[in-house]
């Protein structure tokens, strides 16, 4: 059965194949017929009535796309605020035909979509019947400013927008008749009139972002999806910018769940996850960002963070800073963001503080800990599994970014004596990115009270001969706190795949100091990160560091 969301006579498979080689259809150019009576067989009576009262006139200019944005999201918000109950369902006279439902517009647009279907006594004399149709009805008629008459080809509107096809197809007398009537606003006459003509032409002769918009919102109300997919297509083409890229994000949600506006929406999310992959950078803009930009952020894999634990301060902190009212926040947190925080890569210090967060409801956070446990306890192979599992649409909560400290995974024990069991994993890339003096450290760890890391580094050997691997282990600072602690280092290595000690001793720490090996493998640089080094298993370093506190 052909899909109604496709031209009839331009299916979106040829469409896409034409702008892929550069090619225009011509094949269904119809634009020679636009409006001329000798191709037409019925006439469009277009009435244009006043638009709701604006705090700032259509008539202000708007130099950027971010004054645009703002003039529009007001007067958007402003024209919900007083369309609530404006037009009874009387008015619209296709709500009573059959399957028409789907092709009004969405409750959530801006303005509704009203269609009237009426005869003529002759000729193209336009009559208007508001008159007859408002008899009995308790409500102020909106003022038609002026009207537009235009020829039309039922068969070529038809074969564009189901909206069109529905109402000259829908079996009744009305569809039989010649004249048909669309009420709009005046801030759509422009957008509508781009539409029409597409539906001849397959083009436009607008190229400005607000413009696009514009006519990318009368598509979706009219259904021509192929419209909205060439707006779509020349949108992704402009050069983005934050605001025009929210903007993007922020349109109703009929047009953001149309196939043909998500290549769009994902760039906008793309493009706002590059711009602000390193939000301590841009920290107060992010944290002026609304809701939908803040989440195209935290669902990217680059996002250049500490560790997780940041991320959770961060959403803790923007949603604090955006939502005064506790449990407007609860909802937010619990419904938009908490699925992008990926809590089983939080440390097992930050997930309790989790449990006693008063801005989660105590089932969210318990059901988001508990899940975050069960994952660490997993085997690796059972976490990789997870994670090869995990729907890309909606969370990638199972997937590990890019952590600016690696987490580890820690086993303690406190009988017979404090003791510590560290294992950290490094891949191939993250070792061959260190050289020639780079380092990694890992997430914190905690012993006896006290807070640990490790560091895994590219450097010179003690005769400055060759460059190697070297293993140290640090104490967070934290006063003047004297620790002794007995350590030791193991890596695994084939082909046993067994933890193998390299190296043991024990370091009196003092805040701040680090103790290790430099050449932990006894190798140099290049033997380690050849194809046949022993230590990397499938393409993976595996590394543990016991740690015990001497008495």
């Amino acid at each position: 059965m052909k899909d109604l969301n496709s031209d009839l006579f331009d299916p979106v498979t040829v469409m896409e194949s034409e702008w892929a080689h550069g090619g225009s259809n011509s094949d269904a150019d119809f634009g020679f017929a636009f409006n001329d009576s000798n191709f037409s067989d019925r006439i469009l009576r277009i009435e244009i009535m006043a638009d709701p009262v604006d705090p700032q006139p259509d008539s202000e200019t708007c130099t950027t796309i971010a004054d645009w944005a703002r003039h529009r999201k007001r007067r958007r918000e402003d024209i919900k605020k007083d369309n609530v109950g404006d037009l009874p369902d009387e008015q619209i006279l296709n709500g009573n035909q059959p399957d028409m439902d789907d092709c009004v517009a969405s409750e959530n647009q801006d303005e509704e979509v009203v269609a009237m279907v009426e005869e003529s006594p002759s000729g193209d004399e336009a009559v208007n019947s508001n008159d007859d149709l408002n008899l009995g009805m308790d409500y102020a008629e909106p003022a038609v400013v002026r009207f537009k008459t235009l020829h039309i080809s039922s068969p070529i509107l038809a074969a564009k927008s189901p909206f069109f096809y529905k109402l000259f197809s829908n079996g009744m007398r009305e569809s039989e008749l010649r004249h048909v009537t669309l009420r709009i606003n005046a801030s759509e006459e422009a957008a509508l009139m781009e539409l029409l003509n597409f539906m001849y032409s397959n083009t436009l002769s607008i190229k400005t972002a607000p413009g696009l918009l514009d006519v990318l919102m009368a598509a979706d109300k009219f259904e021509v999806a192929s419209c909205m997919r060439y707006c779509s297509r020349l949108l992704r083409n402009i050069a983005m910018t934050p605001e025009s890229a929210l903007l993007y994000l922020e349109l109703p949600s009929s047009v953001l769940m149309a196939e043909a506006v998500q290549p769009l929406t994902d760039a906008a999310k793309q493009y706002l996850a590059s711009r602000y992959k390193d939000i301590t950078k841009f920290q107060e803009e992010v944290m002026n960002l609304p809701l939908v930009g803040v989440e195209a952020i935290l669902s990217s894999d680059d996002l250049q963070v500490a560790s997780e634990d940041a991320v959770y301060d961060f959403v803790l902190k923007w949603a604090r800073q955006q939502y005064s009212n506790v449990e407007e926040r609860r909802i937010v947190l619990g419904s938009r963001l908490a699925r992008l925080i990926r809590f089983p890569y939080m440390t097992c210090r930050k997930l309790k503080k989790v449990l006693t967060c008063s801005d989660f409801e105590h089932d969210v956070s318990s059901k988001l800990v508990l899940e975050a446990l069960f994952f660490k306890a997993e085997v690796p192979h059972r976490q990789r599994s997870l994670a090869a599992e995990e729907p890309t649409c909606s969370s990638r909560r199972f997937l590990e970014r890019a952590y600016k400290y690696r987490p580890v995974k820690v086993v303690e024990f406190e009988l017979p004596r404090q003791q510590c069991v560290v294992y950290l994993d490094l891949k191939r890339d993250e070792c061959n990115n260190l050289f020639p003096s780079g380092r990694v450290y890992s997430q914190a760890f905690h012993l006896g009270g006290q807070g640990f890391f490790l560091s895994a580094h590219c450097n010179m050997d003690q005769q400055s001969s060759f460059h190697c691997f070297g293993l140290f282990l640090g104490m967070q600072e934290k006063g003047s706190v004297s620790f002794t602690v007995d350590y030791e280092f193991a890596a695994r290595s084939r082909p046993t795949e067994e933890f193998v000690s390299k190296y043991k001793g024990n370091y009196t720490f003092t805040g701040g100091k680090a103790v290790g090996y430099r050449n932990l493998f006894a190798i140099p640089w290049t033997s380690f990160m050849a194809e046949d080094c022993l230590y990397f298993i499938n393409g993976v370093l595996h590394l543990r560091a016991e740690l015990t506190i001497r008495h």
